[in-house]
């Protein structure tokens, strides 16, 4: 492919001192941080309440094996200055053939744990504007997705339209909503009101779970190895994004707000198709017997309408484009974590694609993201 691509699913490398520098006084001495690890080589990212993170997953570009285990040892002196250097960022989309990136965070995703509403709030707000200064580098090959927590829904609305202001192209909320609250309760029809209005995209990330990355970890250290970490890293995050888009569907969100615009960041692809056939299934059959659906389309045809997908190099959905359509799948690179394509994007799409009309490509790995972000391409 001559043609370069767009990635809807990137993300950036927070400077070690974004909080402890930025946050207000009486913020910082919770401030979120970099700490070496005692006796075992490393850095973890650390806040409270929230399980350590090894700082060196966030930066090790198609890092695995043997190869990983050594890095999870470095810091950010092993990273990528392309991380928080946007002048650098251009340079590395230009050797992986990536016209354009949607930026989303690294360390700001186990702050989706934070228990503290007002901190988490702060350390947000925080972030936006970092990032909305990074991308502003370069708004036709930056396209940023600001942190919004919903715990006070209306402050959520507010920081939303603030970020929107500051450039930001689409708001990433937790992957899962706590379950005394889940995503139908009508508590959040402003926000969904707002994001509809605006057009902008919310995004349910890998990994934002508000126990997700806890669960995956040991009781203060986190497993890096092993078969807990193997079981939840597999399963947890697809299983999390399935209830959350149930909750969309079935809680009634998508039918009250026909234009909102919801994407599936980073749990890869593959299953979508199956999930359509199981929706549909179960509602044809037991769906007239609830009280409280009221659904005037079919489940799948929600997600047909209102759902955009990422993935990297799952090749099942590309595969199944007709099962699910061509305008909602779109391609990722990942860049800079374990699972980037990065160098090589262009010969994993090749490979992934095989088979795959070249229109319908083209729309998967350009096409789609440009237009749900509005992008500007050059």
């Amino acid at each position: 492919m001559k043609e370069r691509v767009v990635s809807s699913d990137s993300h950036v490398v927070e400077p070690a001192d974004l909080w402890t520098a930025r946050l207000d006084r009486r913020f910082r001495d919770q401030a979120p941080h970099v700490i070496k690890n005692e006796g075992r080589p490393g850095y973890s990212f650390v806040a409270p309440g929230v399980t350590p993170f090894p700082l060196a997953a966030i930066s090790a570009t198609g890092r695995s094996g043997d190869e990983l285990k050594e890095h999870l040892k470095t810091g950010y002196e092993a990273a990528r200055p392309s991380g928080w250097d946007p002048a650098e960022r251009l340079k590395d989309q230009d050797i992986d053939g990536v016209c354009a990136e949607v930026l989303y965070t690294s360390l700001g995703m186990p702050l989706f744990s934070l228990p503290d509403p007002e901190l988490q709030r702060a350390c947000f707000a925080v972030y936006n504007d970092w990032l909305a200064d990074f991308a502003a580098y370069s708004p036709r090959r930056l396209y940023s997705i600001a942190l919004i927590s919903l715990d006070d829904v209306a402050d959520g609305v507010r920081e939303m339209e603030r970020c929107v202001k500051r450039g930001h192209r689409g708001v990433q909320v937790c992957g899962v909503a706590p379950p005394e609250r889940p995503y139908y309760a009508t508590q959040y029809d402003p926000f969904w009101t707002a994001a509809q209005e605006m057009q902008i995209p919310v995004s349910l990330h890998l990994g934002t779970g508000r126990k997700s990355l806890q669960r995956s970890a040991g009781a203060g250290q986190v497993a890096l190895t092993g078969r807990d970490f193997m079981i939840n890293t597999t399963l947890a995050p697809v299983h999390e994004i399935q209830r959350s888009l149930c909750s969309l569907i079935f809680g009634g969100v998508l039918e009250r707000f026909p234009r909102l615009r919801i994407v599936s960041a980073e749990n890869d692809s593959g299953w979508f198709p199956h999930m359509l056939y199981r929706i549909d299934h179960f509602y044809e059959k037991f769906g007239t017997m609830s009280d409280d659906m009221h659904l005037t389309m079919k489940p799948s045809d929600y997600v047909r309408r209102n759902v955009w997908v990422t993935f990297q190099d799952d090749m099942v959905g590309p595969m199944t484009w007709k099962i699910f359509g061509e305008e909602r799948y779109m391609w990722a690179s990942d860049f800079p974590h374990s699972d980037s394509t990065w160098p090589h994007s262009l010969e994993v799409i090749e490979r992934t694609f095989e088979g795959v009309p070249e229109q319908v490509k083209r729309k998967i790995v350009r096409d789609n993201a440009a237009y749900l972000y509005r992008m500007e391409l050059d």
